[in-house]
């Protein structure tokens, strides 16, 4: 059956592609969306740009035939605008003036009308309403991710028969000797997936492990888990699988995807292998960039008085609080003297070995020989971690940071965020490696991995 697709505003904003990304179908631009869109046009950032984007393609069609009367779209679908439904009445206390309302009028309309229309939309509170007005509502489900129960952990675990264990240092272990075990207690054969880590038990002993990561042919051995990147070690299995990924030279994985709850070191970590790799390894990386999309590519903080670097230095906090443990390692004598303290990563920001930008000045730059740390990445949109990874030039790593439970853009969620997206994306890439941090991997004290699982 075909459908008509009633898009909002904040779908086409989000991804512009939207407008040919339903097949065969009828999409529909209310006039309502049509004015919001006119009115983000001049704005600087993501969301102008997008908007742009999307009028360009308007004009496209327009320049073929008439909106109002729908034009042929190369997929065997149509678009058009819709001006009519005006006079359709909405629920007592619905603002008859509100755009979102405006929108959900055309929608009823053209149910009133027969025709088989669903309202598309990222804002929760429209899809409420609709629900109230008998209006079937969905997301735009193009850029989204699987279910958090069922995206990719970038490790699993398995077993081999005992007398293969020792294979694992002397040339790989060949994937048909992997296997798991069901619910019911079966075996079943495992397909490992490029740059996967594994846990790997022997069949007749639980306590006979050995870790090892895929290297497209054979499970390999892990190469840096004896390193102690800037004094830091792994205390547990998740930071083993986390250390070698950001350990691996650009050239090999220039892009490292790690999700996980708060207190499992993330940033931490990227940190400490970043400073490692600048001080050690002398020809690796130029700097260490740092950004967070707390400062968002579409947020203009030109006006605000201060230099950059003071504007943006609120939302670099938890950056700084890692800074101070991994500076001085000497947890007695750390805060004994502030200033000292103080000045030791000071002199890191000073001589440009770490740089911290907003999201905005990263938009459209080629980065060459950068160990680029995203922080909090599960606030971008998919287009802006493509328009991150895509800026990615000779010699530079990209480490996207965040825990998709933890999101506080409003129109996005555990399935429709970037690091999400780029996680189920990337899957499979030889120049990509992921891991998930567990709950019970937090590091951070006691009470925190106490209220993590209680709370």
């Amino acid at each position: 059956m075909t459908k008509t697709y009633v898009l909002d505003t904040n779908v086409m904003i989000q991804a512009p592609h939207a407008l040919f990304s339903f097949e065969d179908n009828h999409v529909v631009i209310p006039i309502a969306a049509l004015e919001e869109l006119d009115r983000f046009k001049n704005e600087e950032g993501e969301r102008g740009a997008n908007t742009r984007q999307v009028i360009r393609s308007l004009e496209q069609l327009r320049q073929q035939g008439s909106l109002t009367e729908g034009i042929q779209l190369d997929q065997g679908g149509s678009l058009r605008l819709e001006l009519n439904h005006k006079h359709v009445e909405l629920p007592s206390g619905f603002d008859p003036v509100s755009n979102d309302n405006r929108i959900l009028k055309v929608c009823k309309g053209l149910i009133n009308d027969g025709q088989h229309a669903v309202l598309v939309t990222h804002d929760v509170m429209v899809r409420i309403k609709a629900q109230l007005m008998g209006i079937p509502a969905e997301e735009f489900t193009t850029d989204q991710a699987p279910a958090p129960e069922r995206q990719y952990t970038g490790r699993a675990k398995v077993y081999v028969p005992d007398n293969k264990m020792s294979l694992l240092k002397k040339s790989g272990i060949h994937p048909d000797e992997l296997y798991n075990v069901n619910e019911q207690g079966t075996p079943e054969k495992v397909t490992p997936i490029i740059n996967q880590f594994f846990t790997i038990h022997s069949e007749i002993s639980e306590k006979k492990t050995l870790l090892g990561r895929f290297d497209g042919k054979l499970v390999v051995p892990l190469r840096h888990a004896n390193e102690h990147p800037f004094g830091a070690t792994p205390r547990n299995l998740g930071q083993y699988f986390l250390q070698e990924a950001l350990m691996e030279d650009a050239k090999k994985v220039p892009l490292v995807i790690v999700k996980g709850p708060a207190g499992t070191a993330k940033t931490f970590y990227a940190l400490a292998v970043g400073l490692h790799k600048i001080y050690n390894e002398t020809a690796a990386y130029r700097r260490i960039l740092i950004s967070r999309p707390n400062i968002q590519f579409d947020e203009d903080i030109g006006f605000l008085p201060g230099s950059e670097q003071e504007k943006i230095a609120p939302f670099m906090r938890p950056i700084i609080d890692n800074l101070e443990i991994l500076v001085d390692r000497d947890e007695k004598e750390r805060y004994r003297n502030e200033k000292e303290l103080r000045d030791k990563f000071d002199e890191l920001f000073d001589r440009g070995i770490i740089v911290a930008e907003a999201m905005n000045f990263i938009r459209g730059r080629s980065l060459t020989h950068t160990y680029l740390i995203i922080d909090e990445a599960q606030n971008l949109t998919p287009r802006q971690v493509k328009g991150i990874i895509t800026r990615v030039g000779k010699g530079t790593k990209v480490i996207l940071l965040g825990d998709p439970g933890q999101i506080d853009h409003p129109l996005l969620d555990e399935t429709t965020n970037g690091l999400s997206y780029a996680s189920e994306r990337m899957k499979g890439s030889p120049y990509c490696c992921q891991i998930t941090m567990q709950q019970d991997e937090c590091e951070r004290s006691r009470l925190a991995l106490d209220a993590s699982e209680r709370m």
